[in-house]
């Protein structure tokens, strides 16, 4: 390792000028964090801002140092201690392992604290933190874990029907053992509860929404879904073909479609979000936000290994997973591979595309506690206006046709018809008049609205 080259603390290592003996939190914290994560380095002897100022007596701090480490760490990290001679500086360097038998705690002053790794600080582990080091402790992972729900009380129609149609084979009961998703005691996994008809698991959740233009604001459609990871998958790819373009190049014996963005990249997206998701996060769910120049999925819980993704060449990133029988599950349904190529597929799906640019290369963002895949709109598809129609959802033609019927209706009567919020209704109409298909005329509470086109 360079340490010249290390210019400012980060998640993989943190800078001491000195060894605080007094204050021995001030670092076990990241002894804790980095035995909690991936591992990492705190080098003794550097200044905050990367200054080489070296230690005195290296040696002395080497036996402080384990001596804090076995009075003040629960269980003991495997650390090593690497001193470096650098010009007339000597620098000591504390690495630390990844630990096996998390959560690694710092235990003093009558507290007991878990920390982890998020940017250049070591934080206290919060209970959904907790969770997933305690899981990773036990050498288990959420979706593998026994729940109260008897399989006698689920059925796994939609899981079946997927499998005899994607593998072309008939579907056995026995399979649902054999993928980890009952128990021998007749019990469902929470993967199991993932694949059942009538998921009970509230965080298995997506909202979709199509918004106006390349930015949050007025929203042209919207949708929210709760239940069987597969029933989720399917509803995505239906928002996806219904408030997407699809252009097309005429041809001397016909014409040649050209969609806005290739099917199976945004299929490999989804999945690859409904598989890696953290399901620890309760009140969490996987989000799809269309835009007129992209599509955006965004799920809870960063990188399996605690890395981030925009750092990493996504060719050499391993498969490491959060929830292996889901991932298992979705492979035998040939959603997936198993050797981890999902984000250079997606890649090379949206490549395939005619109009494809260098500046479309779909792009992928993770912070610890979210992922996002970003998908560009191929830029050979006709813009709305052009050559295609915008675009309405099945709501908004509801609207204008109660519309037709009743032109004085009230935004607040088209909610209760519709069954849904007089905010969602507002907004539709909002729409409509930007767009032109609708306006309204005389006072608000007693004018009527007419349909322009």
């Amino acid at each position: 390792m360079n340490i010249e080259s290390l210019k400012s603390e980060c998640t993989a290592y943190d800078f001491k000028l000195k060894l605080e003996e007094k204050r021995p939190k001030s670092w076990l914290k990241s002894v804790s964090a980095f035995a909690n994560g991936s591992g990492g380095s705190l080098f003794f002897g550097i200044d905050d801002d990367g200054t080489l100022q070296g230690l005195e007596n290296i040696q002395h701090v080497c036996e402080a140092i384990s001596n804090k480490i076995r009075d003040y760490t629960d269980p003991l990290p495997i650390v090593e201690m690497i001193p470096h001679r650098i010009g007339n500086h000597d620098i000591l360097q504390l690495k630390v392992n990844a630990g096996s038998y998390t959560p690694y705690y710092y235990v003093g002053d009558g507290q007991r604290i878990a920390y982890v790794r998020i940017g250049d600080e070591s934080l206290p582990a919060t209970a959904e933190h907790m969770m997933r080091l305690v899981l990773k402790g036990a050498n288990k992972t959420f979706d593998s874990l026994h729940t109260d729900y008897k399989d006698e009380d689920y059925s796994f129609t939609i899981l079946a029907n997927a499998f005899k149609i994607r593998t072309k084979q008939e579907w056995n009961k026995k399979y649902l053992r054999s993928f980890g998703l009952v128990t021998s005691t007749g019990e469902l996994t929470n993967a199991g509860a993932l694949f059942a008809d009538d998921c009970p698991l509230l965080q298995s959740r997506l909202y979709c929404t199509r918004w106006v233009g390349a930015s949050k604001g007025d929203a042209i459609n919207d949708a929210e879904y709760t239940g069987n990871v597969l029933m989720l998958l399917r509803e995505a790819m239906n928002f996806v073909k219904s408030n997407t373009r699809r252009g097309w190049e005429k041809l001397p014996d016909g014409r040649k479609n050209k969609p806005e963005y290739a099917e199976r990249a945004v299929l490999e997206a989804m999945v690859n979000h409904f598989i890696h998701r953290d399901y620890t996060v309760i009140g969490g769910e996987v989000h799809l936000d269309i835009y007129d120049d992209r599509l955006a999925v965004t799920s809870p819980g960063g990188m399996y290994n605690g890395m981030l993704i925009q750092n990493l060449d996504i060719t050499e990133v391993s498969s490491e997973r959060r929830n292996p029988v889901l991932a298992n599950v979705m492979a035998q349904l040939d959603y997936m591979e198993k050797r981890g190529s999902g984000l250079t597929r997606i890649c090379n799906e949206t490549k395939a595309l005619d109009g494809y640019k260098d500046e479309l290369k779909p792009s992928f963002k993770s912070t610890p506690t979210q992922f996002q895949t970003i998908i560009y709109a191929s830029s050979d598809t006709p813009n709305v206006g052009n050559t295609t129609k915008t675009q309405l959802s099945e709501r908004q033609q509801k609207i204008l046709n109660i519309i037709k019927e009743a032109p004085s209706v009230t935004a607040r009567k088209m909610s209760e018809t519709l069954s849904v919020n007089q905010r969602t209704i507002e907004r539709d109409i909002s729409y409509l008049k930007k767009i032109g298909a609708l306006k309204h005329e005389g006072k608000n509470n007693a004018g009527v609205w007419i349909i322009v086109n």
